[in-house]
């Protein structure tokens, strides 16, 4: 296998595994609190970090700019996860991974929030797309009152997109390591979500072998595996490409639901579902060649890590 096809099938593990995320969140929280998934997610998550920091080459110590950047990300992180977790719990995995999507239009709107030069009225028309497959998606089977997942849903995508816009202002231009920034976030969760979850650890202890499974999955597979394989994925190709490639996260979302899940598509959801691929894919394409056309270089020539798209210094997928 070429080292081109050898990264793109990285890089479309990871997009297949955060997919696969919604499904085992939904499961889990059907077995145990919201929280105590939180708490064993972000424990397990932390514990195999500084496993990797411990047996790794190179100084092991955090900068004052790791944690500077790490403890106000960990925050923000777990802000998204608890809604992303609450909204899961309530809505089905393939409207989930969809509606999460809309962070792709919403971040660069936010970014861009207070400064000059606006985005081109394409980019809007793209999210007009995506409002309306919003609605779509919370029709189910006919117009109806929202379901309260799909809503938390939405206001996970606005909160996720506002995590990104953070880790851009804290860590561009600065000596921060991924996964020592990552370890911080891990161990800020983890002290975040411990005394809501005290009460219920005898009920994680007595959790039956299949919730495990799925606590193990979300943590070293979703979380840690998929961030150092993103890492190092996006650090051998463009920035385009990579950004292409993460971007299917929804399909495989989709598909898991159906296959695994038992879950459907009515006709007004399949519509949703295509629009919604649509924006966001559309969105993206119209903000990448606007930032490239201000741009002093082409963007395919930067280090792909320098695409906010393609930013890798967080764990924020469910």
């Amino acid at each position: 296998m070429s080292d081109v096809r050898r990264t793109d099938a990285v890089l479309l593990l990871v997009a297949i595994v955060w997919g696969s995320s919604y499904l085992s969140a939904q499961t889990a929280t059907a077995a145990l609190p919201v929280l105590l998934v939180l708490f064993a997610r972000y424990a397990l998550s932390g514990l195999a970090c500084l496993g990797l920091v411990a047996s790794g080459r190179g100084p092991r110590r955090w900068t004052r700019e790791e944690v500077r950047a790490g403890v106000p990300l960990g925050l923000t992180q777990a802000a998204v996860l608890v809604v992303e977790t609450y909204g899961v719990a309530h809505t089905t995995a393939a409207n989930a991974g969809l509606i999460i999507s809309l962070t792709i239009v919403l971040t660069p709107l936010l970014d861009r929030a207070g400064r000059r030069g606006g985005l081109p009225a394409a980019f809007y028309a793209a999210t007009g797309v995506c409002v309306l497959a919003v609605g779509l998606l919370m029709s189910g089977n006919g117009f109806h009152a929202p379901r309260l997942g799909d809503l938390l849903m939405l206001g996970a995508a606005v909160v996720r997109a506002g995590h990104v816009v953070l880790v851009g202002r804290l860590t561009v231009g600065r000596a921060i390591r991924p996964l020592h920034l990552t370890t911080v976030q891990t161990l800020v969760g983890t002290v975040l979500f411990l005394p809501a979850a005290a009460t219920d650890l005898p009920t994680l202890v007595r959790a039956d072998g299949a919730t495990w499974a799925q606590l193990v999955y979300l943590a070293l597979f979703c979380s840690v595996f998929a961030f150092l394989a993103q890492t190092w994925a996006v650090q051998r190709t463009s920035a385009s490409r990579a950004s292409l490639l993460l971007g299917t996260e929804p399909l495989w979302a989709v598909a898991v639901g159906i296959a695994l899940g038992g879950e459907h598509l009515t006709a007004l959801t399949g519509l949703g579902a295509a629009l919604m691929l649509t924006g966001t894919y559309w969105g993206q394409a119209v903000e990448r060649a606007h930032r490239t056309a201000g741009a002093p270089r082409p963007l395919e020539s930067r280090p792909a890590e320098e695409d906010p798209a393609c930013r890798t210094t967080t764990l924020t997928n469910t």
